[in-house]
């Protein structure tokens, strides 16, 4: 099979490359046409979400009445179970007596009716942060078009991540390899008496000094036995660890300070069209010679909490073989509570980076900062965070879904080709699909993590622009005509 795959991959692999090649083009597209169709896809997908609601409150509602009507629970499913059936016939027969069962699609109606219910009240109550989060999202759309650099500057982040991981399994390897031989005695019937000690079959000797034991014991051997660990490699293990968690997250935050600092840039300049050619490599030398601390003290939050996650994990596993409920639960606590911790200290870290990036203040003054103007706008922050996921998720899954059809399509000889056109018989033609799935998909997040860091950026810059200024001579908006339309400001 492995050698059908190598063969598979060796035919396909420029179709592979031009099946990702395509996808960073699908990318790009989608991006630009965010621009313009952004508002249309924020409102069809919440109607749509609505319909989809409602017609489950409809189906599990209609359910709900057949059954209640039929005489309540149905054993239908239950009555036909076969002690020779296999797993997957009585999974099959579980899930169809649950779905008989009326309260079942209580829940459901139920369940879906609460979702109904929060839609429509973000759409009635939040319609104008919705609008606000749109026309962000448009401004986002500008600012990548207006500094295309800033598309191809993950790479290089790629480039250094790969870098570190190089060096960590490097030093993984040098410390599996730290390790000192050891040597045992075989001796017959006999004892073997020195200055330093008695040996004895099958104790630890020196070669270089055992031969002192063959005057007492001629048929004495001191033998390699096998190699031994030192001591101390086990803490150069957890070292190496915590310092390739550092290290990613410390190449992560200067990223995300730099792409902060270029969109911060756009947004600044009152003048689109003045905004310098070369924006992300002087934003790039500006967060290197000043705001090294500071990604480097937040990304130290995150690697010794991510080493807390890690222990626990461990932990949980020795943990395994002792039934004790107690233990059980604490540490399930234990993992969600630092799990939730993370995932508060990246959001607050990487707001933190904006505001360093806008201001040029420390880690704790930024993340201060950061942290009050957000909770100032929390309905805000709300609205456009799950707006912003909602799009670019769909973007990625669209994409993805897309290149795989097509690539499968193509492979499997499902489409008419001409002549010139020909594609290779593949022993598993799902390899190169697969593999051009999952390339797509670390394609479109690496393209929408700079669309989502500029949307945040702009966010962030909106937000303080509305608090710094007030639309006069001296102090005048800098957002777009549209976000001051909405926002019913305007500079005079």
């Amino acid at each position: 099979m492995g050698h059908k795959i190598v063969q598979d991959l060796s035919n396909s692999w420029p179709y592979i490359v031009g099946a990702l090649v395509v996808a960073m083009l699908l990318c790009l597209i989608y991006i630009f046409l965010m621009r313009w169709f952004a508002g249309f896809m924020v409102w069809l997908s919440l109607f749509s979400v609505v319909g989809l609601l409602s017609y489950c409150c409809y189906a599990s509602y209609m359910k709900y009445d057949e059954l209640g009507r039929a005489g309540g629970d149905s054993d239908s499913a239950s009555s036909s179970s076969n002690s020779n059936s296999g797993i997957l016939n009585q999974v099959q027969q579980e899930v169809d007596h649950i779905l008989h069962m009326k309260y079942t699609w209580l829940v459901f109606l139920l369940i879906s009716a609460v979702l109904l219910g929060i839609v429509l009240v973000v759409m009635l109550f939040l319609r104008n942060r919705i609008r606000i989060a749109v026309a962000l999202i448009k401004e986002a759309s500008k600012a990548v078009a207006s500094i295309m650099s800033t598309l191809v500057f993950p790479l290089f982040l790629w480039v250094m991540q790969l870098l570190v991981t190089g060096w960590f399994l490097l030093v993984l390897l040098y410390l599996a390899s730290s390790t000192h031989p050891v040597y045992k005695a075989a001796m017959d019937n006999c004892t073997c008496h020195t200055l330093s000690g008695t040996y004895e079959a099958g104790d630890r000797c020196d070669p270089d000094t055992f031969s002192i034991c063959l005057a007492s014991c001629p048929t004495a051997v001191c033998h390699f036995y096998g190699s031994e660990k030192e001591k101390y490699v086990n803490y150069l293990h957890a070292y190496n660890a915590f310092g390739i968690f550092w290290l990613m997250f410390f190449i992560s935050a200067i990223g995300e300070m730099i792409l902060a600092s270029t969109f911060a840039t756009w947004y600044w300049t009152f003048n689109k069209s003045n905004v310098p050619f070369f924006t992300i490599l002087i934003s790039t030398a500006r967060i290197f010679r000043y705001h090294l601390g500071t990604a480097a003290f937040g990304s130290l939050i995150l690697a010794v909490c991510r080493v807390i996650r890690v222990i626990l994990e461990y932990l949980n596993r020795k943990l395994k073989k002792y039934d004790n409920s107690f233990v059980r639960a604490v540490l399930c606590c234990l993992r969600c509570f630092f799990w939730c911790l993370e995932k508060f200290i990246k959001f607050i870290s990487k707001n933190a980076y904006i505001m360093c990036a806008i201001y040029g203040k420390n880690f704790c003054r930024s993340a201060r900062d950061a942290f009050n103007l957000l909770m100032r706008n929390v309905v805000r922050v709300f609205v456009l965070d799950k707006v912003t996921d909602f799009l670019l998720l769909l973007g990625k899954l669209a994409i993805t879904a897309g290149i795989c059809a097509l690539s499968f399509h193509v492979f499997t000889h499902e489409l008419e080709y001409k002549d010139y056109v020909n594609i290779p018989s593949l022993n598993y033609s799902i390899v190169p699909v697969v593999i051009i799935g999952v390339g797509t998909f670390f394609i479109a997040t690496v393209f929408f993590g700079v669309y989502s860091m500029a949307v945040d950026t702009l966010f962030l810059c909106f937000l303080e622009d509305c608090e710094r200024n007030d639309g006069s001579a001296e102090k005048p908006y800098f957002m777009s005509k549209e976000l001051m339309k909405i926002l019913h400001k305007k500079n005079k």
